[in-house]
C-alpha cells in the first residue's frame, strides 16, 4: 500500500483523484486547500489529516518524511499556475508527483523541471486520461495501420457550459489558467499530436473570453477546433435535450464516439503510474506548447479554414452579466 498527500482537495476534479486512490488500494494521509469544503474526503479517507494552510502542510509532510511512513505520491488538483511550484514541493520532499492538466502554463517549466527529477530522482506523472480512452486508442491504431502519407481532415468540437461563477474564479483568468484552449482544451490537444504528430502551423481565428477556434496543421492532419464554455454556442438539438456539454471529433468526416468511458480514466491512469507507466514531461510538452502558442497568438479573423462554429457571433458580458 502506498501513502498519498493531496493538494487542491476542495477542486471538483479532486474526488477522481480521491476514488482512484481508493480503487487501487491505497491510502491518502494528508490533504491541503485553503477551501474548508471537502467533506467528501469522508466517503474515501475520513481519517487523512487535513490542513488549510500550506505552511502547516509542509511541516506535516516535512515530519513525515523523516519517519517510517513515506510519503510516496502526493496528487496535485490546484490552480493551473500553482502546478510548478508544488510540483517542486512533491519532488523535493522525496515523493513522486502525479499533477492534473495541464502540467504547467509554459514550455520552459517543462525543461525546468527536468531539471528537479534529476536532482532529486523523483518522478512526476501528469494526468492525460484521452490516451486511455478505448476509442482513441483504436483510432491510434488506425492511423498508425494506414498509409504514412495519408493526410486527414479533422474538426474538433467542444463546448461545455459554464456558470456565472466561472468568470469570477481564477479560471476565467489567462495568467492564472492560460486561457481557455489551455483550461479546456488541452487534453484534446494532447490527442491530436499523440495520433497524428507535430505542429507544423497554429493559427488562431477566434480568442476570446468565452471562446476560441483555429486550425493545426499537424503531420498527418488538418485541424478545425472550436472550444467554448458559453451555452449559448450549443447546437439547438443538444439544448433541447437539455444537455450543457457537446464533444465531436470528426475524422475525414466521420464521428469518432467518445462520449461515454470518462469515469474510470483516472483510475485507469493511476494504474498505469503504478506500474511505472505513467505519463511524463515529454509525453506533456507538445501540447504544452500547441496551447502556449495559440494564448500568444493575434487572432487572424475568419480567414483560411475556420470552424463553422466560429461564424456565430457570441456577445461576451464580463462575469457573465446581461
Amino acid at each position: 500500500m502506498k501513502n498519498f498527500a493531496l493538494i487542491g482537495a476542495a477542486g471538483y476534479i479532486a474526488v477522481r483523484h480521491m476514488r482512484a486512490i481508493k480503487d487501487t488500494d491505497n491510502q491518502l494521509v494528508a490533504a491541503l486547500d485553503p477551501n474548508d469544503s471537502v467533506g467528501v474526503i469522508d466517503s474515501y479517507f475520513p481519517n487523512a489529516d487535513f490542513f488549510i494552510e500550506f505552511e502547516r502542510f509542509d511541516r506535516h509532510i516535512n515530519k513525515i518524511h523523516k519517519t517510517d511512513k513515506q510519503i510516496d505520491y502526493v496528487s496535485i488538483c490546484s490552480p493551473n499556475y500553482l502546478h510548478d511550484s508544488h510540483i517542486r514541493f512533491a519532488l523535493k520532499n522525496g515523493a513522486d508527483a502525479i499533477c492534473e492538466k495541464p502540467l504547467v502554463l509554459n514550455p520552459w517549466n517543462v525543461d525546468a523541471l527536468q531539471e528537479v527529477e534529476k536532482e532529486t530522482g523523483k518522478k512526476l506523472n501528469t494526468i492525460l486520461q484521452l490516451r486511455h480512452h478505448p476509442s482513441i486508442i483504436a483510432l491510434k491504431e488506425k492511423i498508425d495501420n494506414a498509409p504514412a502519407d495519408k493526410m486527414y481532415d479533422i474538426d474538433l468540437t467542444y463546448i461545455t457550459s459554464r456558470g456565472n461563477w466561472y468568470f469570477t474564479s481564477w479560471k476565467a483568468q489567462s495568467d492564472k489558467a492560460g486561457g481557455i484552449a489551455t483550461n479546456i482544451g488541452i487534453h484534446f490537444f494532447d490527442m491530436l499530436t499523440m495520433i497524428f504528430g507535430n505542429v507544423k502551423e497554429n493559427i488562431v481565428h477566434v480568442s476570446e473570453p468565452k471562446r476560441a477556434s483555429g486550425f493545426l496543421h499537424l503531420e498527418k492532419a488538418r485541424v478545425r477546433w472550436y472550444l467554448s464554455v458559453d451555452a449559448d454556442a450549443l447546437p439547438e438539438d443538444v439544448k433541447a435535450k437539455g444537455q450543457r456539454t457537446f464533444r465531436s471529433i470528426t475524422v475525414e468526416g466521420e464521428e469518432i464516439e467518445f462520449s461515454q468511458g470518462f469515469t474510470d480514466l483516472h483510475t485507469i491512469s493511476y494504474q498505469e503510474i503504478l506500474k511505472g507507466n505513467g505519463f511524463g514531461l515529454a509525453d506533456a510538452k507538445p501540447s504544452i506548447e500547441v496551447v502556449y502558442d495559440i494564448r500568444n497568438a493575434t487572432p487572424i479573423g475568419l480567414k483560411g479554414e475556420y470552424h463553422p462554429f466560429a461564424k456565430k457571433e457570441i456577445e461576451y458580458h464580463p462575469f457573465g452579466k446581461k
